[in-house]
């Protein structure tokens, strides 16, 4: 480690804490409490969408760390994705693919809330021979993410001037805090990060968010637009409480963070193709109707 590493790992840790609260208070700010209930109304999909995430997707995660070998923190980072569900990003995949938004914003809120209540109970359970406190998993998640988001949400019943007027500068700054935290730990685990390559770690990044939206997709039921929300949303993880998790309680295993930090590239990369690609397919289904309307 040089000199300036220890300066480049501050600036990364306070990228992390700056990219998860920013998150938070954006998305609070560009909801209304209506449009999180929305999905509550159609129980069969939100049981689907419980299960794709919270039981499959987990299993997926498990069943990778098993089959691929991988170094402690490598599975460690691995299973905090693979267990974290709900993503502010959503919106702009589902808005690629032309999906359907009144679904995405509620569906999003609702996995991000059971994930905070989710991971502190299920993670000392997989995780054997790892030491993990279940307050301190949810003392993070809920001081970085509920807090943050329960504050928003008010502000948006309250002010919905104020808030709106805010989205755009919380999105910025998100934006800026994820630049520097992967800039930042690029830097400081320079060795470490090129360490990766050869190790399993990049593959089991691929099959984990690969697999997680084939999942979704599959128990997206008959609608076009909604299958999209939930493979999309089931294939984008919860990265906020992933680092959040990562960085306070394994601070001392690079390898957690440097995992979570290939699954957060890895899925952005895959992400977006898959929603153009989806994006694209639904423009030439719409093109080919307009045009057999007009033969008729």
């Amino acid at each position: 480690m040089t000199q300036f590493d220890p300066i480049f790992l501050a600036i990364a840790n306070l990228g992390v804490l700056v990219f998860i609260i920013t998150s938070m208070l954006g998305m609070g700010f560009n909801l209304t409490i209506p449009q999180i209930l929305a999905p509550l109304k159609n129980r069969k999909l939100l049981i689907m969408a419980l299960v794709a995430n919270f039981v499959l997707v987990p299993v997926l995660a498990l069943l990778i760390v098993w089959i691929i070998p991988l170094s402690e923190g490598l599975q460690i980072g691995i299973i905090l994705v693979g267990f974290a569900a709900g993503a502010p990003f959503l919106p702009k995949l589902v808005q690629l693919a032309k999906g359907d938004m009144a679904f995405t914003a509620g569906l999003m809120v609702l996995l991000m809330v059971i994930t905070i209540i989710y991971l502190p109970i299920v993670l000392p359970f997989v995780l054997p021979g790892v030491e993990v406190s279940p307050w301190e998993i949810s003392k993070s998640l809920i001081v970085l993410m509920l807090i943050p988001l329960a504050f928003a949400l008010f502000i948006r019943a309250r002010y919905e001037e104020v808030a709106t007027g805010l989205v755009h500068t919380m999105t910025m700054a998100a934006n800026l805090s994820l630049a520097a935290m992967f800039i930042g730990y690029f830097v400081a685990y320079f060795d470490d990060s090129f360490g990766i390559l050869g190790t399993g770690g990049i593959l089991a990044a691929v099959l984990l968010i690969a697999g997680a939206v084939v999942i979704g997709y599959l128990l997206g039921g008959t609608n076009k637009e909604i299958r999209k929300v939930l493979a999309l949303g089931t294939g984008q993880r919860n990265l906020a409480a992933a680092f959040a998790i990562a960085t306070s309680n394994f601070a001392a295993n690079p390898d957690v963070v440097l995992e979570v930090m290939d699954v957060a590239v890895i899925g952005f990369i895959l992400l977006m193709v898959i929603a153009g690609e989806l994006g694209r397919r639904s423009t030439r289904g719409a093109g080919k109707g307009l045009k057999a309307a007009v033969r008729d």
